[in-house]
């Protein structure tokens, strides 16, 4: 990712993060650059040991072509005996690999193989693969699958159009919910108490001019999707990308997941993206009707 694209979504090469202390309404979360992505929910209390593993080994995942002791032990948290510790714990785990020749770290193969399995086994992807082929197919644009992970949302698959839109998002990514047009639809149907604890640690990043920083301004536009079912981007995470999105229900109402179709600024309008509409529902109910003979995991209980 260039500098240019760094400055876009929040990232800074070389920024502290991890720090302890609350946030101003609008600036980036430095634990959020732990994890790398800005606009994150603030951890809830301290972690243990399995828990700083995994924010170091976010911090590597966090760095796409690989990143040297020196440089996580400046963005992190953590003296450099335990992050020492950690990274030799997580390399002999597979979890991470080291290159003695050129110093990085980078992640290891064994995530791979549990990538896999999480995304055959608990992942609508499989189900909806075709659906999303035909809608993107149908609609000449890109649309997006995707879930809720601890707040976030989670790219699971992507379609793009004839003529791609550039944006941050891709399959395997993760993004900031509140800003978003499926992380949106996906908060909207989040229980009252989850919710709440959600926002309580959500740092609220401003990301455009557009950006909803407010909690009681979200909650109230997340009210909105829960009576009408459908959810809108404008220009909220991305300058000039838009989006319209629907839930993906099971039988028994729950939300399993959020379809989008997006497109940029300058080539439609919001009316535009409302005119997919039944095409949207159509695809995310069948989606729906196909997971009727898929066990997907219960809901993790509230923390």
């Amino acid at each position: 990712m260039g500098e240019q694209a760094r400055q876009r979504h929040g990232t800074r090469q070389g920024a502290p993060a991890g720090s302890a202390g609350s946030q101003d309404v609008g600036a980036p979360d430095p634990d959020a650059e732990v994890r790398g992505v800005p606009g994150a929910a603030e951890p809830s209390a301290g972690p243990g040991t399995v828990g700083k593993a995994l924010e170091v080994l976010d911090a590597v995942a966090a760095s796409p072509g690989g990143v040297r002791f020196a440089e996580l032990e400046t963005r992190g948290r953590y003296p450099k005996a335990t992050l020492y510790r950690l990274l030799q714990t997580l390399a002999r785990e597979g979890m991470v690999q080291h290159d003695p020749d050129s110093g990085l770290y980078t992640l290891g193969m064994r995530l791979v193989r549990l990538a896999h399995v999480a995304w055959r086994h608990s992942s609508l992807a499989p189900i909806a693969r075709p659906h999303l082929d035909a809608l993107s197919a149908d609609l000449g644009q890109t649309v997006h699958l995707a879930q809720l992970d601890h707040g976030q949302v989670l790219y699971v698959d992507k379609r793009n159009a004839a003529q791609p839109v550039e944006m941050y998002s891709e399959a395997g990514k993760v993004g900031p919910a509140y800003c978003t047009g499926v992380g949106k639809v996906l908060l909207a149907h989040v229980p009252a108490p989850e919710l709440d604890r959600l926002l309580s640690q959500q740092s609220f990043h401003r990301f455009t001019p557009s950006t909803l920083t407010d909690a009681a301004a979200l909650r109230a536009e997340l009210a909105r999707i829960r009576a009408e079912g459908v959810g809108y981007d404008r220009e909220e995470h991305e300058a000039g990308i838009i989006c319209i999105a629907v839930p993906v229900l099971s039988a028994q109402g729950r939300c399993l997941g959020a379809l989008s179709v997006t497109g940029h600024a300058d080539r439609m309008t919001a009316a535009d993206l409302a005119a997919f509409l039944p095409e949207l529902r159509a695809a995310a109910a069948r989606i729906s009707q196909d997971t009727q003979a898929w066990r997907f995991p219960d809901a993790p209980e509230p923390h």
